[in-house]
C-alpha cells in the first residue's frame, strides 16, 4: 500500500479541495481550529473545487483552498513547500484580499465576515517560536488588548510536529500527523483509524488512481524535491562561499542552474544578483 504525499498540490487539493471534500474539510477544520460545541463548523461551502487532475504550472510552490464557512466566515487553507522571498506578506496579502473582496460598492462595512488564513509550512518559520502552531491576531501593542478578529493567520510548521504514530493524542495530531507523513506510510497505522482521516488515506492510495495521474503527481513530487535542493546547495554552499571568495562565476553559475526551477525575484534573492542580471541570462540561455 503507498499513498501520495499530501504536501504536493494535487494530493492536498483532493483531500480538502475537491466536491467530495466538504466531511473531511469539517472534521480538518474543527480540529486544527480547536472549534468545538457551539462554536464548531457544522457545514462550509468549498469555493472553486478541484476537479482535474491536470497539474498548474509548474511555477507554483503553494496551493490554497478556500471555503465559505455556514456563519459567513471564510477560511484559506494554504500548504507551502518552500520558503521564498515575500512569503509572510503574500498570506497576509490574500487573507486581506479575501476580507475585502466580500464588499461591492456601496455595502455597509458591517456586513463585513472574519477571515482566517490557516498556513501549513514544509519549513521551519518562526526560529524564536518552539510550538508548532502559532496564532496572530491584531491586538494592542503593549497591553495586548484584542483589536477584532476580522484577521486572524494561523500557521503549522509540520517540521516542528515530531510526534510518532504512538504519540498521537488527539484528532488534532492525527490531521497534522497525516499530512506530515502520508507519503511515507506503506500501511494505515492504528492510531489513523478515524473515519475521517482513512477516507482521506483512500483519496491519496495510489491504487485508486489512473495511470495518468500517479505520472502527474510523481512529476510534481520530483519537481518539488528539485527545487528544495537547489535552494539548499545554494543557500549552504554556493552562494556564500562564492561572495567570500570573490567567485563571481561560481555565483553566475549556481542562478543559470536555477533558472529552471525558481522565478527571477527568488534567484536574485538567493545569489545577490539583480532582477536585470537574472532576466539577462534568461535571454542567452
Amino acid at each position: 500500500m503507498k499513498f501520495l504525499d499530501v504536501k504536493t498540490d494535487y494530493a492536498f487539493k483532493r483531500v480538502f479541495g475537491s466536491t467530495e471534500s466538504v466531511p473531511l474539510l469539517i472534521s480538518f477544520l474543527n480540529a486544527i481550529l480547536d472549534y468545538t460545541g457551539d462554536g464548531a463548523i457544522v457545514d462550509l461551502t468549498i469555493l472553486d473545487p478541484y476537479l482535474a487532475p491536470k497539474l498548474q504550472g509548474m511555477k507554483d510552490t503553494y496551493v490554497d483552498v478556500r471555503a465559505k464557512l455556514k456563519n459567513g466566515n471564510s477560511v484559506i487553507v494554504e500548504m507551502q513547500v518552500l520558503n521564498v522571498q515575500g512569503f509572510e506578506q503574500r498570506v497576509l496579502y490574500n487573507a486581506a484580499k479575501e476580507f475585502s473582496n466580500q464588499l461591492t460598492a456601496g455595502q455597509a462595512y458591517k456586513l463585513l465576515n472574519p477571515v482566517i488564513a490557516l498556513t501549513f509550512t514544509d519549513f521551519k518559520l518562526f526560529d524564536d517560536i518552539s510550538h508548532y502552531q502559532s496564532n496572530f491576531v491584531m491586538q494592542e501593542k503593549s497591553r495586548f488588548i484584542q483589536y477584532s478578529d476580522d484577521i486572524e493567520l494561523v500557521f503549522v510548521e509540520l517540521p516542528k510536529f515530531n510526534k510518532n504514530e504512538n504519540e498521537l493524542d488527539d484528532i488534532k495530531d492525527k490531521w497534522i500527523y497525516f499530512v506530515k507523513n502520508a507519503g511515507k506510510l506503506d500501511y494505515i497505522p492504528v492510531a489513523l483509524k478515524e473515519p475521517c482521516i482513512e477516507e482521506a488515506l483512500s483519496m491519496v492510495n495510489e491504487a485508486s488512481l489512473s495511470r495518468e495521474e500517479l505520472e502527474l503527481q510523481h512529476r510534481r513530487h520530483d519537481f518539488i524535491l528539485l527545487q528544495q535542493g537547489s535552494l539548499e546547495l545554494a543557500e549552504a554552499k554556493g552562494v556564500e562561499k562564492g561572495m567570500e571568495l570573490g567567485k563571481q562565476e561560481g555565483v553566475l553559475e549556481i542562478a543559470h542552474n536555477l533558472l529552471d526551477v525558481l522565478d527571477d525575484v527568488t534567484i536574485a534573492h538567493k545569489t545577490g544578483l539583480t532582477i536585470e542580471q537574472i532576466k539577462a541570462m534568461r535571454t542567452k540561455k
